[in-house]
């Protein structure tokens, strides 16, 4: 597994990582054993970085991953979580230092540390990014020993080219994937000039990028992919990476078309992302070891010809660009 560093928090981290929300909830069922060898499995397979956040599942997830951190200790993980989205309603006011600290305690005891490896800012309200006072806490909490240091998750480029802009941030999460390609075009560049860590999200645009489904395909009423089709509960970029479903079922098929031999759709999607300079860790999500393993697989694809990367822009340029492009 290749490894790559997040320059401000002067750590390495896998870069193919897991994302743990499915494992929390909002994605249809997901046992504790199944939960348990997915996060196994992955470690197994030379995971290392493993995102997970205060709210999947109201702490589900991270007490899961803090199981993991005790049976294997000698992983060399670097976890890190969220906070913000348990303000209600979630707006900047909630935001607050003493929130913070509630919040921070709380993902303490799930995760059963006494310093967070890193704590992001779970897509804050716009207003946030100019706040000097709660940065200004962020920095008294890693002066506490509470985080080691701290990031914040985006939805849009101009909320990334903020943090980036902040002198503590060590890392910026932000949706990367086929079919969300604007990051490419500043964020990323600017990240690396930074020294700022580079967190890809949505990998496979919550699943479409598997290739696997097609016009007829549901999802259980309890998964996001049906309550949050046009952002009901949440940003809607974070469900399919804002793409109409059947336009993003097309589009997938015309990028599994892609794939090389022995290549799965899913794995061609996340070496596409692990191509792009600039990008620490990507952390795709799933249900189940063997969903785990084929993602980790990813990693040792081949970069991919140039052929294919044309390939993939065109069916962005042409299927999805209209949609997402100028939205976030």
């Amino acid at each position: 597994m290749e490894m790559r560093t997040f320059g401000r928090l002067g750590r390495d981290a896998s870069v193919v990582g897991l994302g743990a929300w499915q494992i929390g909830a909002d994605w249809g069922r997901v046992d504790e054993d199944d939960a348990l060898a997915t996060l196994t499995a992955a470690v197994d397979a030379g995971v290392t970085f493993v995102d997970t956040a205060d709210v999947y599942g109201d702490g589900r997830s991270e007490r899961l991953v803090g199981r993991l951190l005790r049976e294997r200790p000698d992983a060399g993980l670097l976890v890190a979580t969220k906070m913000g989205r348990r303000a209600d309603p979630h707006v900047a006011a909630g935001y607050t230092p003493d929130a913070f600290r509630a919040w921070n305690d709380r993902s303490r005891e799930n995760l059963g540390v006494d310093t967070l490896d890193l704590v992001q800012l779970h897509c804050p309200p716009s207003e946030v990014y100019g706040r000097d006072d709660l940065f200004d806490a962020l920095d008294a909490m890693v002066g506490e020993g509470r985080v080691r240091a701290y990031g914040v998750s985006v939805e849009t480029v101009d909320e990334a080219l903020s943090a980036i802009a902040r002198p503590h941030v060590a890392s910026v999460q932000i949706i990367v994937n086929a079919f969300r390609q604007k990051p490419l075009e500043q964020v990323l560049p600017a990240a690396a000039e930074a020294g700022v860590g580079i967190i890809a999200r949505v990998p496979l645009a919550s699943g479409l990028l598997t290739g696997k489904y097609d016009e007829t395909t549901t999802f259980a009423p309890d998964d996001h992919r049906t309550y949050n089709r046009n952002g009901e509960a949440f940003d809607v970029g974070e469900t399919f990476a804002g793409v109409d479903f059947t336009t993003g079922v097309r589009a997938a098929r015309e990028v599994a078309a892609l794939a090389p031999e022995g290549v799965t759709t899913a794995q061609l999607a996340l070496r596409w992302v692990v191509d792009q300079p600039g990008v620490t860790t990507v952390i795709p999500g799933a249900r189940n070891a063997e969903q785990a393993r084929a993602n980790a697989a990813a990693a040792g694809v081949p970069p991919l010809a140039p052929e294919v990367l044309e390939g993939v822009r065109r069916v962005y340029d042409e299927h999805v660009r209209p949609l997402v492009h100028d939205r976030w």
